[in-house]
C-alpha cells in the first residue's frame, strides 16, 4: 500500500462487520500420568476466541479457581519464609500448573528461585492491574497530544504553500473540462510553478498521459485524484532515513553546512537545546571562523539553551576549533557535539579544503564520524535551494537536508523536488521561530497538511 493509500484511502473500505464469536478449537491435555491406554485421551472443547489469549496450557477445567486461591495464599507464604527449598512439598492441585516433586529435586536454587518470581508476578492483584492500566493510558495520552500538537503545526505552517497548490490546481481544472494534449501541458507547467521540480513534473504527467489512456479518462476530474496520488507515492517511493544518526552511546557528531542566512546557526541552537532537554550532555563548536558575527550568534544561542561553546578568535584555523572540541567532547563524556561551518560557496575551493580538513581531524578522533553531515536549505529560496544542495554535494556527501523558514514560505513543494531529484532526505524542518518549533521530518504530516484540502 501506497502513501497515498495509507493518508487518504484511495478506497474506502467497508467497516469490519462484527460477526459471531469465531469458534476454534483448544485442546488441553492432561499432564497426569495414565492409568491406561483407555485413559489416555485428548479433550477438546469449543470455545469462544476472547480478545485476549488465555493461557490454558497444564490447567484442567476443574482446577482453576482453586489454583487461583492456592497460589495467592502460597506464594504469600513463601514469600514469607524465604527461597523455596529444592524438597519442598508441591501440592497435588498445583502439581499440573508448576512443578511436581520430582522436577522440583532436578530444578537448581536458581531454576526454583525464577519459579517463585514468576508466580509472585502472577500475583498482581485487581488493584494493581487497574493502576497499571491508568499509567500506560496516561502515557498514550500523552503521546497521543504531542502527535496532534505537532501536526497542527504542519498544518499551520504549510498554509501559504498549501494555498499556492490549491489555486493551482482549482485554476487548472476550471480552465480545462475534458482531457486532451493541451491538457497535460498546461498540468506539467503548473507543477513545475508549484516547485515540485522540473524533473518530478515531467515524469508525474508523462505517467497520467498512459494512465488516462488506460482508464478512458474524459473529464479532468477523473485525474483529480490520480494527480496527487502519482506526486504523494513518488514522494514515498525513495524511502529514505529521516531520523537523525544518534549513537545509542558515546559521542554523536553532527556537522552542519549551508550558505549564510539560510538559519543554519538557529537550527543547531535549538536542536542543542533539544538535547539538553532530553538529559544529553551538549557541547557546541563555532568553527564558522570567517565570521566574527557567526560566532557571536553561536555563543548566545550556547546561552539560550545553557550548553557550552567551543571559540576561537575570529580568522582563526577552523579545524583548531574542531580539535579543541573533539578533546572537550571526548575527556568530558559530553552526548552530542554540534559543530557550524562557513558557507562560503562563492569560494568553492577555499570551502572544499577547509571541509576536507575538518574531517580529517573529526575521523582522526571517531573514526565512524561526522555521523551526519546535515546541509540547511532555506525553504522560501524554492528551486534556488536545489541548487544550492548540488552544489554543497560536490563539495562533502550530505547525509541529510534541515529545511528552515517553512512557515514563511509558499515553496514547502520544495520538500518533493529534493527529496525525488537529490534522493536525500530531509530530516529536520523548521516550523516557527520558537526554540520548539524545530521538528524531526515526518512525511505523512508533511503530505497530510499540503494535499489534505485537494482532496
Amino acid at each position: 500500500m501506497g502513501l497515498f493509500d495509507r493518508l487518504f484511502g484511495k478506497k474506502k473500505q467497508e467497516e469490519t462487520k462484527h460477526d459471531e464469536p469465531v469458534i476454534e478449537k483448544v485442546v488441553v491435555e492432561n499432564t497426569q500420568e495414565p492409568k491406561n491406554e483407555e485413559e489416555t485421551r485428548e479433550t477438546t472443547e469449543l470455545t469462544e476466541v476472547s480478545p485476549k489469549p488465555v493461557d490454558l496450557e497444564n490447567v484442567t477445567d476443574e482446577s482453576v479457581s482453586k489454583v487461583i486461591d492456592i497460589e495467592r495464599e502460597e506464594v504469600s507464604k513463601e514469600i514469607a519464609d524465604g527461597p523455596v527449598s529444592k524438597e519442598k512439598t508441591i501440592s497435588p492441585e498445583r502439581e499440573n500448573v508448576v512443578v511436581t516433586d520430582e522436577k522440583s529435586a532436578e530444578m537448581t536454587d536458581k531454576e526454583v528461585n525464577s519459579e517463585v518470581s514468576t508466580i509472585a508476578k502472577e500475583n498482581v492483584t485487581d488493584e494493581d492491574e487497574e493502576e497499571i492500566v491508568i499509567d500506560i493510558d496516561a502515557l498514550a495520552n500523552i503521546f497521543t497530544q504531542s502527535r496532534e500538537e505537532t501536526e497542527k503545526k504542519y498544518e499551520q505552517s504549510l498554509t501559504l504553500t498549501r494555498k499556492t497548490f490549491s489555486d493551482g490546481f482549482n485554476e487548472l481544472f476550471a480552465n480545462f473540462r475534458t482531457v486532451d494534449e493541451e491538457f497535460f501541458e498546461e498540468l506539467e507547467e503548473t507543477l513545475i510553478m508549484s516547485d515540485v521540480g522540473v524533473d518530478l513534473a515531467m515524469e508525474v504527467t508523462e505517467e497520467l498521459r498512459k494512465e488516462a489512456k488506460l482508464i478512458n479518462a474524459k473529464s479532468t476530474d477523473d485525474l483529480r485524484q490520480l494527480i496527487i496520488e502519482k506526486i504523494v507515492d513518488k514522494f514515498d517511493g525513495e524511502k529514505l532515513p529521516t531520523q537523525l544518526d544518534i549513537q545509542p552511546e558515546g559521542l554523536s557528531i553532527l556537522l552542519f553546512v549551508g550558505v549564510n542566512g539560510v538559519g543554519k546557526t538557529t537550527t543547531i541552537g535549538k536542536l542543542a537545546a533539544r538535547y539538553k532537554n532530553e538529559g544529553k550532555k551538549v557541547l557546541l563548536a563555532a568553527a564558522d571562523t570567517f565570521r566574527a558575527g557567526a560566532i557571536d550568534q553561536l555563543v548566545e544561542w550556547g546561552n539560550r539553551s545553557q550548553v557550552e561553546v567551543v571559540t576561537k578568535p575570529a580568522g582563526s584555523d577552523p579545524a583548531a576549533v574542531v580539535f579543541d572540541a573533539l578533546a572537550k567532547a571526548k575527556s568530558e563524556n559530553y552526548d552530542i557535539l554540534l559543530v557550524d561551518t562557513a558557507g562560503r560557496l562563492q569560494n568553492k575551493d577555499n570551502l572544499m579544503k577547509e571541509l576536507e580538513k575538518i574531517g580529517k581531524v573529526i575521523k582522526r578522533e571517531v573514526p565512524d564520524a561526522p555521523h551526519e553531515t546535515i546541509l540547511a536549505l532555506d525553504a522560501t529560496t524554492g528551486q534556488n535551494a536545489i541548487q544550492q544542495a548540488k552544489e554543497f554535494s560536490a563539495v562533502t556527501p550530505i547525509t541529510g537536508i534541515a529545511l528552515t523558514k517553512l512557515d514563511g514560505s509558499a515553496k514547502g513543494g520544495i520538500v518533493l523536488s529534493i527529496v525525488q531529484s537529490l534522493k536525500i532526505p530531509v530530516k529536520l524542518i523548521g516550523l516557527g521561530e520558537k526554540i520548539d518549533d524545530l521538528q524531526d521530518f515526518d512525511e505523512e504530516f508533511f503530505v497530510r497538511g499540503l494535499f489534505k484540502e485537494l482532496l
